[in-house]
């Protein structure tokens, strides 16, 4: 089996360490603090809408005296971060102490044993299927952190059909980041902005579909390509050489047993009630977080486990989440210090003047590219949209450009950066748990993030010429 190509590689690779996820947040932390010193302060006016959010009043930029961050300032903001990412961190936390759980019952062992069985010969389609699930997931109710579980389960899989951790973790990451870029019923990212430029809730929904088909396409093909190349030839990873986390056997097969059935059954409900919760009921990290604990509990007690040992078990995993989730809180320390030093507002005031007076085509290209940049600074949909596309959907109207290209411009920037951004904090804890640098994942992403912006400003001047011109 090509598995065995790939577990039973010649040595590991003498060569230079790769900075650790935390050494890289740290220097952009550090990178951070410095440009505090140079971008000066400023602020708009901004005023709580309708709905209850703090949105931009566009034309009150003001300049303001503020001092950039000091050594002092600079370390406080460690503490700072994690508190802002406390929700995530312990989110993060509580679903790998039910993973450990669940590992402990060999349940994810038995189904991966089924369905390369059931699979054989196709095991290349769990790509475009699941990519499909999470497209779907992050395009409609907008599922980000939630994703991220999902490693535990494809990394034995896919390291069992040949490929490698790279391909295991883009399933989940692109599958959602995409999803999300070309939202079509996202609450989170469309609505907040679609309610900001007064459009109606979820307009242009048939567009933004097919700009979801086109995105998702794309990058199942790509996942797909890589495999494919992967597995018939290892040594073509990008990860090739470096040591996998919890290196599997080659001959470990655990067959799927009617308890086994019972616990994978109780994570599927979980799922399914998770989905539910957050959809109908508004839940989000918090009640997500309540589930996965009650999972774990009952997944122990499913495995015939004694009390210490789902103890012991929830332990460990939760240990192994730790990387993850104190990446998420680092990340956040960038924000926090852009924040304090208030500097984002003259971000956004630069970057509006810069598209102010040019053509449709070109201001409707310069949004992409000026909320491209924004998320490397603000992560968040719902956060960026209440930030831009108060300043946004004004130039659209003097460059006329339509409301819903301005939309769909903040969408596009926000959604692709999301695959490889490492302020982002989920996409860090992803490639934690799946043991990938993000240099090497860089390496995998930079031609698919090429043709990712490619394909958007394709589909956004289509929008801006084609599907909602201005007479």
């Amino acid at each position: 089996m090509n598995h065995d190509k790939m577990a039973a590689r010649p040595h590991v690779e003498q060569q230079r360490p790769l900075p650790h996820a935390f050494v890289i947040l740290f220097f952009l932390a550090l990178l951070a603090a410095i440009v505090t010193w140079f971008v000066p302060s400023g602020s708009f006016e901004r005023i709580t809408n309708a709905d209850g959010r703090s949105v931009i009043v566009a034309g009150t930029y003001q300049a303001i005296d503020s001092p950039g961050i000091g050594p002092f300032e600079f370390f406080n903001a460690f503490f700072e971060g994690m508190k802002s990412g406390s929700s995530i961190i312990f989110f993060l936390v509580i679903v790998g102490g039910t993973f450990g759980v669940l590992r402990r019952s060999r349940a994810i062992e038995g189904l991966v044993h089924f369905l390369l069985v059931k699979l054989k010969g196709r095991e290349i389609l769990i790509i475009p299927l699941m990519m499909t699930f999470f497209a779907l997931c992050s395009g409609t109710y907008g599922m980000i952190e939630g994703s991220i579980v999902y490693i535990f389960i494809l990394l034995p899989l896919a390291r069992r059909i040949g490929y490698d951790a790279v391909v295991a973790a883009a399933i989940p990451l692109i599958g959602t980041a995409i999803g999300y870029t070309g939202s079509f019923l996202n609450p989170f990212n469309v609505g907040v902005a679609q309610s900001i430029a007064e459009l109606t809730l979820f307009s242009g929904m048939g567009y933004r579909f097919v700009c979801w088909l086109a995105f998702v396409a794309l990058s199942i093909g790509y996942v797909m390509f890589y495999a494919r190349r992967v597995q018939a030839r290892p040594e073509r990873s990008v990860v090739y050489g470096l040591a996998p986390p919890d290196e599997e056997g080659p001959g470990d097969h655990v067959d799927l047993t009617p308890r086994h059935l019972l616990i994978l059954g109780a994570f599927a409900l979980a799922l399914v009630a998770i989905i539910a919760g957050v959809s109908a009921f508004g839940w989000y990290l918090k009640e997500m977080a309540g589930v996965f604990l009650l999972l774990g509990i009952v997944t122990g007690l499913l495995a015939n486990m004694r009390a210490n040992t789902i103890a012991g078990a929830f332990s460990t995993g939760c240990k192994d989440m730790m990387d993850g989730a104190l990446a998420v809180g680092l990340a956040f320390t960038i924000v926090v210090i852009v924040q304090h030093s208030e500097i984002i507002d003259t971000i956004i005031h630069s970057l509006s003047t810069l598209i102010g007076d040019t053509s449709a085509s070109a201001a409707a290209l310069g949004m992409f590219a000026m909320q491209s940049a924004m998320n490397f600074i603000v992560t968040s949909g719902s956060g960026q949209a209440a930030l831009t596309m108060p300043i946004m959907t004004p130039i659209a109207d003097l460059a006329e450009v339509h409301r819903q290209v301005a939309v769909l411009a903040f969408q596009f920037g926000d959604g692709i950066s999301n695959a490889f951004t490492p302020t982002a904090g989920w996409l860090m804890a992803g490639l934690t748990i799946a043991g990938i640098p993000w240099s090497r994942w860089m390496r995998f992403m930079l031609p698919l993030i090429a043709l990712l912006y490619a394909l958007g400003a394709v589909l956004i001047l289509l929008a801006t010429l084609v599907v909602w011109p201005l007479a």
